[in-house]
């Protein structure tokens, strides 16, 4: 799956959030169905996110935060993307890749 192509077609048809104040909230919230995080997301916040919320899905994605943003066409770097609804993507077939 080519993760630049889906993250441009659910921002441009779904709902996604940036930033991982944002994550927790639409955890907490019970909106997020599928949290992506950046290759050098601190390993400790992804721990205690996932810890907290075992039901969402989490992903850590093979590009550092400025890829990330730069594959969402953001002009920040970006380390969480939490999708609320993916849109037209397939970016929910994603399986969880961290433990």
């Amino acid at each position: 799956m080519d993760l630049s192509r889906q993250l441009k077609n659910a921002i441009a048809t779904g709902n996604l959030r940036f930033g991982q104040r944002q994550a927790v909230d639409a955890c907490a919230r019970g909106e997020a169905k599928l949290i992506i995080v950046a290759a050098n997301c601190p390993v400790e916040y992804t721990d205690e996110l996932h810890a907290q919320h075992p039901e969402v899905t989490m992903f850590r994605a093979s590009m550092v935060n400025r890829e990330l943003g730069i594959a969402c066409g953001k002009p920040f770097s970006v380390s969480t993307i939490s999708i609320i609804d993916a849109g037209d993507s397939d970016l929910l077939q994603l399986d969880s890749n961290i433990e």
